[in-house]
């Protein structure tokens, strides 16, 4: 693979590690507590196994991304990262899905199952969940556009052979 390939792929692997960590980072170190009624209750990511699984899949996007930044170009296991960035993106997807169905809850509750909305309580737990989504949704779209990328060199390096 020419340099003028190379140099958009390692920038979009950057800005997709970057949103990962943050991600990650955000969704951690989000908690909040309220008091009603003199009860005072806690609202932390490990409450909700949804934002566990954003966590780890985050987490494990990060060091994929980590791992593969520092991977030599006349590797052999670039052949598998066309693969490895599919499954990447589908885990991102799934784990942001749940996440964010979980946040709705939190937002608007859900009336049919008796289920409050608590963001009024603990405004500073449910900012953070929302941006530690986005910054999921930012690295999703890069990791598509990475397998964009990675398809279009499969394509015109098998129209060169043909």
């Amino acid at each position: 693979m020419s340099m003028a390939k190379r140099i958009p792929a390692f920038v979009l692997r950057l800005i997709a590690l970057g949103a990962t960590i943050t991600a990650t980072v955000v969704m951690v170190t989000s908690h909040d507590s309220a008091t009603v009624l003199n009860i005072t209750f806690g609202a932390k990511y490990s409450d909700s196994p949804s934002l566990k699984y954003f966590v780890v899949i985050n987490a494990i996007a990060s060091g994929y991304g980590l791992i593969v930044l520092f991977l030599p170009t006349k590797c052999s296991l670039w052949r598998f990262v066309l693969v490895a960035d599919l499954v990447i993106m589908a885990l991102l997807d799934s784990s942001i899905s749940a996440a964010a169905a979980i946040g709705y809850v939190g937002r608007k509750g859900n009336i049919h199952a008796g289920w409050l909305p608590i963001c009024g309580q603990v405004p500073k737990f449910c900012d953070h969940a929302s941006g530690a989504i986005i910054s999921g949704i930012i690295a999703t779209i890069i990791y598509f556009a990475l397998l964009l990328h990675s398809l279009h060199n499969v394509i015109n390096l098998l129209s060169v052979k043909a």
